[in-house]
């Protein structure tokens, strides 16, 4: 009868390690794995990049990196619907820190949008637009009807806007920019009527006209006019661009070897380990290196686009969309940027760039997405 009864007791816990076994191999680890290669290639660019610099950044990326793998881990072990009950309490604590950031901001790059705690430096606004996800991602979920209607709309376009408004007060337009494409990827799930995306659009529009008119400081209207016709100021707001499309054309299709690039090791490119950390790549690994990254982002997006689609409810579907919008606008306009496609503005590469809010939000965000995906068995 012991023997028995110890087979007995034994068994559920037989029966629960293959299963967990069984939802970890189901994950898709495409998404961890683009995420870890993205930031390994990333570290050795900020060393390369900031090799010639007073500072090298490598040291401090490389602690931002496992302190943001330490976050995915925590962030996974997380049920989603934890943090979605918690949202609106991290929201509002959001909208405090950019609230305080506009009092006791430390100043960086034209914009006080830090706060320093001691030798330690965090940008609030990174943080708030993770909140901003998870508030939105509640609050669609809780939306029934198969479109959303204009009081709906207005509420969603409240929840964005105050967050916008107080980044661009900073004033940091590149970041205040970060939450359109998350409400637009979020609100196309949620379901909208053409004839009201057409109306956003006018009144986007309108908006633009206004900003630029009223909200944006002279050196933000000479980026844009610079971008028009960086030929009117080639030493001035044009250099970035210049020297970037330079260092991306001097490497050609293999590059000069890594920390062989002259447009990064003798200092012709700012902002080479932030910004445009993509042209340094460029012109150390070339065409291939290139090439390889954004193979990378394919891989990450795709991946967390499978995990949008098959999340187990409406909750998974919105926050994986939203934050996967974020992601890709970002890799698609730093990209553009680099090359003279898009305006200059502060929008890093997701892993690449060098900076630890940044990087931190990055690896949450890939941490929660993969605990959408590890959870869409549960109550099935």
């Amino acid at each position: 009868m012991q023997n028995i009864s110890k087979s007995i007791s034994i068994l559920p816990l037989a029966e629960e390690k293959p299963q967990r076994l069984r939802f970890l191999s189901s994950l898709d680890l495409g998404l961890a794995v683009s995420a870890l290669l993205l930031a390994v290639i990333g570290l050795a660019t900020v060393h390369s990049a900031s090799a010639e610099m007073t500072v090298d950044y490598f040291p401090r990326q490389a602690a931002w990196v496992g302190i943001g793998l330490v976050l995915l881990l925590a962030a996974v072990s997380i049920d989603y619907h934890v943090l979605l009950d918690l949202s609106i309490v991290l929201y509002v604590l959001g909208l405090i820190f950019l609230v305080a950031v506009l009092f006791i901001g430390v100043e960086r790059g034209g914009a006080a949008n830090w706060i320093q705690i001691g030798p330690w430096q965090f940008q609030p606004s990174e943080f708030a637009k993770l909140a901003t996800a998870l508030f939105l991602a509640r609050y669609l979920a809780s939306i029934s009807s198969r479109f959303l209607d204009l009081r709906q709309i207005f509420t969603v376009v409240l929840i964005v806007g105050l967050p916008i408004v107080l980044v661009a007060i900073e004033p940091d337009m590149g970041g205040a920019a970060m939450y359109t494409p998350l409400v637009a990827g979020m609100l196309l799930v949620a379901g909208v009527r053409m004839r009201l995306l057409v109306t956003a659009a006018l009144i986007g529009i309108l908006l633009g006209a206004g900003v630029w008119a009223f909200g944006m400081k002279p050196y933000q209207h000479q980026r844009v006019l610079t971008f028009l016709y960086p030929e009117s100021d080639p030493l001035g707001a044009g250099y970035q661009v210049r020297q970037s499309k330079i260092a991306v054309g001097s490497g050609e299709l293999v590059g000069k070897g890594y920390m062989q690039g002259t447009q990064s090791q003798l200092r012709f490119l700012p902002a080479r380990h932030t910004d445009f950390i993509l042209a340094v790549l460029a012109e150390e690994w070339g065409f291939v290196g290139v090439l390889t990254v954004l193979g990378l982002y394919v891989l990450y997006i795709r991946s967390a686009a499978r995990i949008a689609m098959r999340a187990r409810d409406r909750a998974g579907i919105l926050l994986a969309t939203g934050l996967l919008s974020v992601t890709c606008f970002h890799v698609l306009y730093n990209s553009a940027m680099v090359v003279g496609y898009l305006p200059i503005t502060g929008i890093p590469l997701p892993f690449l760039s060098y900076g630890g809010s940044f990087t931190m939000v990055s690896f949450i965000a890939t941490g929660i997405i993969l605990g959408v995906d590890l959870r869409r068995y549960v109550n099935r």
